[in-house]
């Protein structure tokens, strides 16, 4: 098994039993340190209705180094690029290790509410965001609808 942390092992347990309003996380069976994530899109954004998978990995140098998050559902987004790579500052340089998984995922989850264009990760959208934000917005609903629901 991984050498895994009590921090980790304390922060998981919690996420389980109290998992963030509109979020699961749960652990791999074969790997704890990776996590499977369930997203909703927060209400009242391009995203409400949709249900966004993400995968999240804590490195071997956890909570020194911030976790490895991506969207592996395809979403449209001046923050989130093709690959599901996310532009967030607490997941670069804004790091600190008094962070922790849940305040990631809820930070995450406030990004998808709160686009920033100016500090894009996807160009072209942000471009889109900039110029014709109604048509920006109703394009993310369009893929939401595509790619984050059942329907």
């Amino acid at each position: 098994m991984v050498n895994v942390s009590r921090r980790i092992l304390v922060e998981t347990k919690n996420l389980l039993r109290e998992p963030p309003p509109g979020i699961s996380a749960n652990p791999d069976e074969d790997n704890c340190r990776y996590f499977h994530v369930i997203m909703a899109g927060p209400a009242g954004s391009p995203y409400e209705g949709g249900l966004f998978k993400l995968e999240l990995f804590l490195p071997e140098n956890y909570p020194l180094y911030p976790p490895s998050v991506r969207f592996l559902t395809r979403i449209y987004h001046p923050n989130i690029d093709k690959l599901g790579r996310i532009c967030l500052d607490i997941l670069k340089d804004q790091w600190s290790p008094a962070l922790q998984i849940r305040t990631v995922l809820l930070s995450i989850q406030a990004l998808l509410g709160s686009p920033n264009p100016d500090d894009p990760l996807a160009n072209d959208v942000a471009k889109m965001w900039k110029n014709n934000e109604i048509e920006a917005i109703m394009r993310a609903k369009e893929w939401t609808q595509a790619y984050a629901t059942d329907e």
